[in-house]
């Protein structure tokens, strides 16, 4: 397998949308030279937010009908943000092998088959953490297996973007390593125990590095990163519209607004629309972050911006700046882009300084373990 002796580590992105996790992985100095995604429209965002980057190379088609030559065969590090859909709980569950999106993942393990003796040292998967539990583990389980064919052994790290950002976010990350590895057999706050029937499974090659606390879980921050709409802008609903959102909230959500209605200051908030019992119904968070951002698919999937106190209430919908800013790109250049694209983009994204602590507390050190201890082809962990 690929392994230079020295940085700039290069990375290869599958499933790259509009390189968000490029972002992250560019943040802790490792080099994004190759990326591929299917969706020209992610490509074309992608464009616009890093311009064109020296010696990195952006190819849109289909994984599975990429040709050998377009593979990067000179990558220490594959990271992988395969589509969710079929194993979230807002999806279909059909899983990892009958799902048309998710199934995409068996391309990626196609592709790094294909690259022999040139597949990278590490690769890093990022999904939803129902990917845990999509059909009873079976599905993460097999996963794993395929990277163990592969000659990597795995970890699974739960880490929430809320940890960085005001946004709940949780992911799963799976972090393969080649080559012999020393097992600290750490647990934590990281790796919760609804993880534990992955790692005794004894039919599966597993480890855990041992890594640094996290960041406190944010509990505040949603009114540092909204943008300033003035009074007589048209995206704040009209008074009518607003009355409706408040009649629609559950009793126990009423008793919430109310307090914050009451309130000398003003509190923001977010807010989704759900169906309950067959009726649709606004829900405002408790807290001062934002909800899970998600792909444009229609008004239920986006988030409501609520302005509430001294006696009023404001609300609109969330902007694609603040899209940006909450996934960790607050200075994007969004101008031209149609918010549909936007919201698309990034709500289908994975969130930059996740990927960024995870690069240097976890993949970085590999990889220069990995360069000092080529000879015996194994790596320490840090503990």
């Amino acid at each position: 397998m690929t392994n230079r002796s020295r940085a700039p580590w290069r990375v290869a992105e599958f499933f790259a949308g509009i390189g968000l996790a490029g972002t992250g992985l560019r943040a802790a100095g490792l080099e994004v030279t190759w990326s591929n995604d299917i969706a020209k429209a992610k490509h074309d965002l992608f464009r616009r937010l890093n311009g064109k980057i020296r010696g990195h190379r952006y190819i849109v088609g289909d994984l599975g009908k990429l040709s050998s030559s377009d593979l990067p065969y000179d990558s220490d590090l594959a990271w992988a943000s395969f589509p969710c859909t079929d194993l979230s709980i807002a999806g279909t569950r059909a899983g990892l092998h009958k799902g048309a999106a998710s199934s995409t993942f068996w391309h990626f393990i196609k592709a790094l088959s294909a690259l022999g003796d040139s597949r990278p040292r590490l690769i890093a998967l990022e999904n939803v953490t129902a990917f845990a539990t999509s059909h009873s583990g079976r599905d993460i389980a097999s996963a794993i297996r395929s990277l163990n064919g592969l000659g990597y052994s795995v970890d699974i790290l739960s880490i929430d973007a809320r940890h960085f950002l005001p946004q709940s976010r949780p992911r799963l990350f799976l972090v393969g390593v080649s080559g012999a590895v020393l097992d600290d057999g750490k647990a934590g706050s990281i790796r919760p125990k609804w993880l534990d029937p992955i790692y005794a499974d004894p039919s599966l090659r597993t480890h855990r590095m041992g890594l640094p606390e996290l960041p406190p879980l944010r509990t505040t921050g949603l009114a540092e990163i909204l943008e300033q709409v003035g009074d007589g802008d048209d995206r704040w609903w009209a008074r009518e519209r607003v009355a409706v959102f408040i009649e629609s909230l559950s009793r126990a959500q009423r008793a919430r607004f109310d307090a914050l209605l009451a309130g000398t200051s003003y509190s923001y908030r977010t807010a989704y629309r759900r169906m309950r019992d067959g009726v649709p119904r606004w829900e405002v968070r408790s807290d001062e972050v934002a909800g899970c951002l998600r792909t444009s698919s229609g008004g239920s999937s986006k988030q409501a911006v609520v302005e509430v106190g001294h006696g009023t209430c404001r609300v609109r919908w969330m902007t694609p700046m603040e899209y940006a800013s909450l996934m960790g790109a607050p200075s994007a250049s969004l101008s031209g882009i149609s918010d549909h694209h936007a919201y698309s983009g990034f709500g289908d994204a994975v969130c930059a300084p996740v990927v960024e602590w995870l690069a240097r507390n976890y993949l970085v050190p590999v990889l220069e373990s990995a360069a000092d201890d080529s000879p015996q082809d194994t790596w320490a962990l840090a503990g």
